[in-house]
């Protein structure tokens, strides 16, 4: 991951490959949004622009040779699709994003931050490293940037600059730790592999403790979801409990993260077509992992446990099939309609599990659904649960600037999930496919808080890249479910 750094000093002052300033628009045209320069300098800034076709279009990017008297060696002007009333932080955020996606392979990319405000200054750094990334395992692509430097006009102490720095690197990476595990192929990324993942994260951290469930475990303790999905492969399912327990920490949250590393659709089979992306499947476990490892290393006084819940959902003869029966974690009886609505089952036992230990919430998270795709497309993930905890989450994904929306659990659509032969279906009707979903769930967390994030579109970006998201995995959610910690660390009380 690039370096990140903050300075404040003049732009034109400011040495580097490109200087990225932003461009906000108006009713007399368009303008660059640096008032730390010269009047002068900006008035032939701003004059250039038309000269240029520039419109200041979200997302565009344009660069030239620097103007006399700039210590940078170009320009670059970032559209940001605003004007000066309506662009935010998140806004700089998405706008340098594009711009440092859009400058791949210069070395030293410096960012003009209009704002000196420290949210401000965050999300201008964060923007940048995540426009940077990119997935090379198995490609070579021009190099991101090696340095970032956010250059503000504010007067931040060192010490509070350092601060957000060493923030937006820790959110970034934990991102960017997301979109590779979901970018893996389904081969080089097996249940085995991100448990073992898990497991190297506690050896270099000692805040954090890692537990493995392997499939000897699993039958012994009864987690039968987890083993009816897993049953098909030759890849043996996981349970995965990761812990991160700081001192003063006054509250305690679980993490529960759906983990099929390839789906199938089992002996319900995917077409062809629909099976392309599906090593995304375990984007839920991918995300608790990451979230606990970040809330380690930003010493969030509060107490997280993550529960990744590993399977393959495969083909074969030993595989669940459609009629079986299967018994989960807490006794409960499933009559299996649709091997290809397994994300449900080893969610059901991971929060039977979690809950277990009385966290003061628990949230899981999954690619749960296609239905989820078509009633809220590509962007924006459903939120459902308990009122408070699923307001908490809409609340932290405002702050965060990703795009979530509250969903509603409707009793009536509970009778579609009836079974003649067991205590319920794994499948309900077509209709509210996402809320039934969620009602499956909603039966194995008991009285605790809870709210459950459906990111089947979110999670993958199959289109054009967009602001500070790449094509391939996005780590949506990863902001906001650290937001969400955040609110409930003893500082924040």
């Amino acid at each position: 991951m690039s370096e990140l750094n903050f300075i404040q000093q003049a732009l034109d002052k400011t040495t580097s490959d490109v200087l990225v300033v932003p461009v906000i628009t108006g009713d007399d045209g368009v303008h660059v949004l640096a008032d730390s320069l010269a009047p002068k300098v900006r008035a032939s800034l701003d004059g250039l622009l038309p000269t240029l076709g520039f419109t200041g279009k979200a997302g565009s990017v344009i660069r030239i040779p620097a103007p006399a008297g700039f210590a940078a060696a170009t320009l670059a002007f970032a559209g940001t699709g605003k004007t000066a009333t309506t662009l935010s932080s998140i806004d700089l955020r998405e706008t340098f994003g594009a711009a440092v996606r859009a400058l791949s392979g210069v070395t030293h990319i410096a960012l003009a931050s209009p704002y000196g405000d420290p949210d401000s200054v965050y999300q201008a750094g964060l923007g940048g490293l995540l426009g940077a990334y990119v997935f090379e395992e198995y490609k070579v692509l021009p190099a991101p940037a090696e340095t970032i430097t956010v250059v503000s006009p504010g007067k931040l102490k060192k010490a509070e600059l350092e601060a957000l720095s060493t923030e937006a690197s820790v959110v970034a990476d934990a991102v960017c730790q997301v979109r590779d595990l979901v970018n893996m192929p389904a081969a080089d990324m097996t249940p085995v592999d991100v448990a073992e993942r898990a497991t190297a994260y506690a050896k270099t951290d000692r805040a954090l403790s890692v537990t493995v469930w392997d499939e000897a475990a699993l039958e012994k303790e009864g987690f039968g979801g987890i083993l009816s999905v897993g049953r098909g492969s030759v890849n043996p399912p996981r349970l995965v409990r990761i812990e991160y327990k700081p001192r003063g920490a006054e509250k305690t949250l679980a993490l529960v993260g759906k983990g099929i590393t390839f789906d199938s659709g089992g002996l319900s089979l995917k077409p062809a077509k629909s099976m392309e992306t599906m090593k995304t499947d375990m984007t839920g476990a991918a995300t608790v992992l990451e979230i606990v490892v970040a809330a380690s290393r930003l010493s969030l006084k509060v107490h997280l446990v993550g529960w990744l819940c590993l399977a393959e959902n495969m083909p074969s003869g030993s595989a669940t099939r459609p009629g079986d029966v299967v018994t989960m974690y807490t006794g409960r009886t499933i009559e299996v309609n649709n091997t290809d609505a397994e994300g449900r089952l080893v969610l059901g036992d991971g929060l039977a599990r979690a809950i277990e230990e009385n966290p003061d919430a628990v949230v899981d998270i999954a690619t749960l659904t296609g239905a989820q795709i078509v009633a809220l497309g590509g962007r924006i993930s459903g939120v459902m649960g308990t009122d408070e905890t699923r307001n908490e989450i809409i609340e932290a994904a405002d702050e965060a600037g990703e795009d979530m929306w509250p969903m509603p659990l409707p009793d009536h659509l509970k009778q579609s999930l009836n079974s003649d032969i067991a205590d319920s279906k794994n499948s309900g009707g077509r209709g509210g496919g996402m809320l039934t979903a969620g009602l499956f769930l909603s039966e194995y967390v008991g009285s605790t808080p809870w709210a459950h994030i459906d990111i089947a579109g979110p999670s993958f970006n199959e289109d054009g890249a967009f602001g500070s998201t790449p094509k391939g995995g996005t780590g949506h959610a990863v902001q906001t479910l650290l937001t969400w910690a955040s609110m409930h660390t003893a500082d924040a009380r």
